[in-house]
């Protein structure tokens, strides 16, 4: 008796250890299961991500692209369909493959579905390439842009992680001055022998204790003219052309002032602040009645929020057509236009360095402002009748965006993080004031920023101030040292979205085909550090130029135009 109590004890025991170990072993494989390795991890989903991890996949190298987003593709598949290009002989490599894959979509007949194509012409496309090859088009609708990105992922088989957010307070593991690791907020841990920052924002830079810069510089720090403060500067058509009264009850400051309008001084011109230009959605708009869907009321609407605006109008302003710019399918990219429009004007200075929470709010309430100034323009009586009831016939597009409420899924962050390395892009370099060494991408576009804010003048009328727009003669080149951290920061990190630049050089290298362009080339040169076992800061240039032409990279100003 005595000896079978013995034996089922000791088989219970047994029992004990074995489902001890059993629950170890299942908890190591969950751990495994939330482990990934590959040589390239690329952090983002944006147009630049996705570029970057077909080239690497391309030269061979294993990649995971960890995704904050659903939607692939960025701003270029979020409603910016009328291409910031600038001089499109200088963009070349994947974004001209994009924007090749663009025109080829355009050419088939179910593409067709809201306008005839013959109606919509050939705007948009351009010549072929140098080569004879590769004809472009570089408008286009959001979801065409998507399903190019998709098709980028499918063909190159890449593993794309969606709705991963880094762990910004813990998630960067570093190891002799190397990241080793990120982890996002669900758990998931990503090891990789290069790492690729390609978000709007920086995140992945910032946490792993690279320098960086937000807001403008002192035009004194790199001897520039259009950066800091830059009251009295009236560039575009984003400003105040008549007088109008800031306060509730006009004439009367004790009143307060309107909303839109900061009390803040605005600084003196030319010095520095850590403010960042106006944000917005690039709405896409259809004015097809079977693809239209009405501007919607949002919720705690208040049309006094939009005197500012009234008074706008009658002071005889007429222009609030001017930004509807045209893409296929009787669609829109409607951008902001005029001196009060779409750009939620200094309500996103907090956005680069905020929590997520906090960028959530700061987009939600974009995004109210937007809808709000849309409802209020085809409902409000001090809207002038004609341009109501024009407006009436445009709607949100139904078929774009359609799991968002047709709203587009990416805001407009125009600006955020800018890195501070051992090279830094500044306006002489983009002008032709000073050469570029070891250029990776050329830019062109116009030194643009949207406004940073709105305030009162000393003679008591309302002006906005930060829009800047200077024409660039040639374009530029962007140097590889703009790309890549301090050596004694990162060895092992590329950053192609917040390059470091000066805040109004990136006014023109931030063009959604430049970043691709960047990215192409930051995964260029991940994958040839990878072959060398070498810090991106060691790598030759003149074999990292030799591989980027081999990939049609353009480097320099193409002796002809397309």
């Amino acid at each position: 008796m005595l000896k079978n109590q013995l034996y089922v004890i000791c088989l219970l025991f047994c029992m004990g250890l074995f489902s001890c170990a059993g629950d170890a072993a299942r908890n190591k494989n969950q751990a495994d299961d939330q482990t990934y390795q590959a040589d390239v991890i690329v952090y983002g989903g944006n147009s630049a991500a996705i570029t970057a991890a077909v080239q690497a996949a391309r030269m061979g190298k294993s990649v995971l692209v960890v995704s904050p987003d659903k939607h692939l593709g960025g701003l270029s598949s979020g409603g910016l369909g009328f291409t910031d290009t600038g001089k499109k002989e200088v963009i070349g490599g994947l974004a001209r493959e994009f924007y090749h894959r663009i025109y080829m979509h355009y050419q088939k007949a179910d593409a067709w579905q809201w306008q005839k194509q013959e109606e919509y012409g050939n705007k948009g496309q351009g010549t072929p390439a140098i080569d004879g090859s590769e004809r472009t088009m570089w408008i286009f609708e959001p979801h065409a842009a998507e399903a190019v990105f998709e098709d980028f992922v499918k063909e190159n088989k890449l593993k794309i992680f969606r709705d991963e957010w880094l762990n910004r307070e813990t998630g960067v593991k570093k190891e002799n001055g190397k990241i080793s690791s990120i982890q996002t907020l669900s758990g998931k841990t990503f090891t990789g022998k290069m790492f690729i920052d390609a978000t709007y924002e920086g995140d992945l830079m910032a946490a792993a204790g690279v320098s960086y810069h937000v807001g403008r510089e002192a035009n004194s720090l790199y001897g520039e003219e259009y950066n800091g403060v830059q009251t009295g500067v009236l560039h575009h058509d984003h400003y105040f052309k008549t007088n109008i009264d800031p306060y509730k009850t006009p004439g009367d400051k004790s009143s307060g002032l309107l909303p839109l309008i900061s009390a803040e001084d605005p600084g003196v011109k030319g010095e520095g602040d850590k403010k960042v230009q106006a944000y917005n959605f690039r709405m896409c708009l259809s004015n097809h009645p079977d693809n239209r869907v009405p501007f919607p009321k949002p919720e705690g609407y208040d049309p006094a929020r939009y005197e500012l605006l009234g008074r706008v109008f009658a002071s005889g302003w007429r222009e609030l057509f001017r930004k509807f710019d045209p893409i296929p399918n009787r669609k829109t990219d409607t951008n902001n236009h005029g001196p009060v429009s779409t750009d939620y004007i200094g309500m996103n200075w907090d956005y680069p360095e905020a929590s997520y929470e906090r960028r959530r709010e700061i987009i939600k309430e974009h995004e109210n402002y937007q809808k709000g100034l849309m409802y209020f323009m085809t409902t409000d009586s001090r809207v002038p009748a004609d341009m109501q009831q024009e407006l009436k016939t445009w709607g949100l597009a139904k078929d774009e965006f359609k799991d968002n409420g047709n709203w587009p899924h990416q805001i407009y962050v125009r600006e955020a993080r800018r890195m501070v390395s051992d090279y830094v892009m500044t306006e002489n370099e983009t002008v032709g004031k000073k050469p570029v060494p070891n250029p990776v991408g050329m830019g062109s576009y116009s030194l643009d920023s949207h406004n940073i804010q709105r305030y009162v003048k000393p003679d008591g009328y309302v002006q906005n101030e930060g829009d800047i727009g200077i024409h660039l003669k040639n374009p530029y080149q962007i140097s590889y040292g703009a790309i890549i951290p301090k050596k004694a920061e990162c060895e092992n990190l590329l950053v192609p979205v917040c390059v470091s630049s000066s805040h109004i050089a990136y006014g023109s290298i931030r063009m959604e085909p430049v970043f691709m362009i960047l990215g192409q080339s930051a995964a260029t040169a991940a994958a040839m550090a990878i072959d060398k076992n070498i810090a991106v800061q060691d790598l030759d240039y003149e074999q990292l130029k030799a591989r980027l032409e081999q990939d049609k990279q353009i480097l320099s100003q193409p002796k002809k135009a397309l």
